[in-house]
């Protein structure tokens, strides 16, 4: 356990993906909170310090993961000690298992807000045994269904949008042929792989490059490179799925940008891919 202290901030990011961490940075960031906050977090992504860059972590014991009544007891245990200032709770308004609704040990977080992005609330609202936390802010990052906003207003003292600002990239840019088609996906590696068909059936001359966390073979350019946004200014075209960060920096790129929305049991891919670039799947 690192970073976190009597009287921080500390962001709960429960969730196994890099997208957790990345947007966790940014709004720390935007909120100008990094240099006192920590990232509650289970993800394997927390051991690189690209992502997380100065930003301390508390890990969650992996053991715990899908243990919700235990994991109730060891995050009791920890606010106990921890005592935040402030506790900022990601996507999961009453976290990813539902194991915040009706927990005593919210008290010893002096201040709660909350950072929404599009969720299937329907799949989301049936692992809620009680009700969610009370928010003092509730930060909305995009549009949601009204089913959830509706939740959120309710659950929240004020629900205001939130325009994110990336920290610096400090990342030097890698050799790279140019003009390419950039291929950006943290993984599985089979989704990584449907991005990678996708855009060799765009039947274009440009290479192709992916951006990805396991070696990808093939008559391409492969690279473990973060943060990708530093590679757009150099792509012709960008293929991923359809995740929130993916669309968001696919927003700043500007330029032709193809997204392939993936199954997921609570984020809404396909209805963001549709709300995005209707004709891009």
């Amino acid at each position: 356990m690192s970073g976190a202290a009597g009287g921080s901030v500390l962001y709960y990011a429960v969730g196994g993906g890099l997208g957790h961490l990345v947007r966790a940075r940014a709004v720390l960031h935007t909120l100008g909170l990094t240099e006192d906050a920590a990232i509650l977090t289970a993800s394997p992504h927390a051991d690189d310090r690209r992502v997380v860059g100065p930003v301390g972590v508390v890990r969650i014991p992996l053991d715990l993961e899908r243990d919700r009544s235990a994991y109730r007891n060891w995050l009791t245990a920890l606010l106990a000690d921890l005592r935040p200032r402030r506790l900022i709770v990601d996507a999961f308004p009453a976290g990813v298992l539902g194991e915040l609704a009706g927990l005593p040990a919210l008290v010893h977080a002096g201040r709660i807000d909350h950072v929404a992005r599009l969720l299937r609330w329907p799949a989301y609202a049936r692992r809620l045994r009680s009700a969610p936390p009370r928010f003092a802010t509730t930060h909305l990052l995009e549009p949601l269904h009204a089913d959830h906003h509706a939740m959120l207003t309710a659950a929240s003292d004020e629900v205001v949008p939130l325009t994110l600002v990336d920290p610096p990239a400090d990342a030097g840019l890698p050799p790279v042929p140019g003009p390419f088609t950039l291929i950006a996906h943290s993984g599985p590696l089979a989704e990584v792989l449907t991005l990678v068909r996708r855009a060799q059936g765009l039947r274009r001359p440009d290479p192709l490059v992916v951006c990805s966390r396991e070696p990808v073979a093939g008559h391409l350019t492969w690279l473990d490179h973060f943060p990708v946004r530093t590679l757009l200014p150099h792509a012709r075209r960008l293929v991923t799925g359809a995740g929130f960060n993916c669309v968001r920096e696919g927003r700043a790129f500007g330029g032709e940008h193809h997204v392939v929305p993936f199954a997921r049991p609570l984020d809404d891919q396909p209805a963001r891919a549709a709300r995005y670039s209707p004709a891009a799947f």
